[in-house]
């Protein structure tokens, strides 16, 4: 499990490309046969990526990181499928996952392991842990039974649909929120204006990107803007006082993950335009 330390703002905006991007930029989820984790001291958010293979499963396990005896010994975890058909097993009982269904895990639970159904099609789960205090039910939503909201326009170039997962009004969780934001074909921008939430730090990941496709992702506080060039299946960690935008080259997808300490989604402080810099 890599470890990232956080920062001061005044700190940050004085990082050269390659410093900002070991910092924030998480290169490296997903390899076959393998689980990648990042431990994140913003608010204690791990984020992980893991493709079982052929006649394999992958078992989440604690870390000497962690200090624990299982993953979830402290634990909670939002999961999602970004590949083909898997499942997981969560202490004996499986739950199937097709592209883009979530899956919440509570606090407590010991063996998770993941399997892809197919190994020449393998899974892709996507997940992301924060601390928890109390146990909440383990359920898959598949993304037919999300909530849509539906957002921007073609004129803005920003015509996009938001699928909530884990929130107040959706899986229940201590602190973790999930959800997903497909952009429509010849729509890039994401998230503009731009917004802060100084109470709770975020993760985002950006995939279905093709192998020349770019996003441009914003980040850095308003009046001190920088920004991470990210391919297909990367993702950036937010820290709480950073914007968090982007524009892509084409279309793209990507998950967010939010924890901290105001558990609602609409939890935002909008920037204005004229104050970006």
């Amino acid at each position: 499990m890599e470890v990232r330390y956080a920062a001061s703002p005044q700190d940050a905006k004085t990082y050269t490309t390659e410093r900002l991007r070991s910092e924030y930029l998480i290169e490296s989820l997903f390899i076959p046969g393998e689980i990648n984790m990042v431990y994140s001291h913003y608010d204690r958010v791990v984020t992980g990526g893991a493709i079982p293979t052929e006649g394999s499963s992958l078992k989440l396990e604690g870390s000497e990181t962690l200090q624990t005896d299982y993953f979830l010994q402290r634990r909670e975890v939002g999961i999602i499928n970004i590949g083909a058909k898997g499942k997981v097993t969560v202490d004996g009982e499986e739950y199937e996952l097709n592209k883009q269904d979530c899956l919440y895990v509570g606090l407590g639970k010991e063996e998770v392991t993941f399997h892809s159904l197919n190994a020449s099609s393998p899974a892709k789960f996507y997940f992301v842990s924060a601390l928890a205090h109390k146990e909440y039910p383990t359920r898959v939503l598949p993304i037919a039974e999300a909530e849509p909201v539906r957002l921007g326009s073609d004129s803005e170039s920003n015509k996009r649909t938001i699928y909530k997962y884990i929130h107040e009004e959706g899986l229940q969780s201590c602190q973790l929120m999930m959800g997903m934001t497909l952009l429509e074909p010849n729509n890039m921008w994401n998230t503009m204006p731009a917004h802060i939430h100084d109470r709770r730090m975020e993760v985002y990941l950006y995939f279905d990107m093709d192998e020349e496709s770019r996003v441009f992702h914003l980040m850095g506080e308003p009046n001190e803007t920088r920004h991470l060039v990210v391919k297909n299946e990367q993702a950036v960690i937010s820290p709480p006082w950073s914007i968090h935008s982007g524009m892509g080259t084409n279309n793209y997808t990507f998950i967010w993950a939010m924890a901290g300490e105001n558990y609602t989604f609409k939890d935002m402080e909008f920037v204005k335009m004229e104050d970006l810099k």
